[in-house]
């Protein structure tokens, strides 16, 4: 899968992944809780007046939903329960990472090294945990569902 969606680097694929999915709705939660951040989604650009960040290939939380989507896929669990749990696993990590990339804007705002920090090993870090956990918690949930046969 990541070598797939590396393929797409430049695309309009990519565009819709970074511009639009991560870029433009992090500007709008922002924007809903910090009007007076006046952000601005510029292309990959999450800007303002005062600084920004520029979301990168990698910066959009895709290594993490492809691992997830892997683990989920393999699971020994019945396949309904596999494609829940990729869906609820998309939409968290979706989510987790939309929050890290707000976290990174503000971090870049106050303090260089605290964004160095948090955008090469702390955020990233917990990112893969909280998928890890959400996979490991899914799965056992799966195995004691009422009515839910191995697959």
């Amino acid at each position: 899968m990541q070598t797939v969606y590396g393929l797409s680097a430049g695309t309009w694929l990519e565009r819709i992944v970074i511009d639009r999915l991560t870029v433009h709705v992090a500007a709008s939660i922002v924007d809903a809780f910090d009007p007076d951040a006046h952000v601005r989604a510029r292309g990959s650009h999450l800007t303002s007046p005062t600084g920004g960040i520029n979301v990168l290939n990698g910066c959009e939380g895709t290594d993490v939903a492809f691992l997830l989507v892997s683990a989920m896929l393999v699971a020994p669990i019945a396949w309904r329960m596999r494609a829940a749990g990729v869906l609820a696993g998309l939409v968290l990590v979706f989510a987790l990472n939309q929050a890290r990339i707000v976290t990174l804007f503000y971090a870049a705002r106050a303090h260089s090294t605290l964004f160095d920090a948090l955008h090469g090993t702390v955020t990233p870090l917990l990112l893969v945990v909280a998928a890890a956990a959400f996979y490991a918690v899914w799965v056992a949930g799966a195995g004691r569902a009422p009515g839910v046969s191995e697959p």
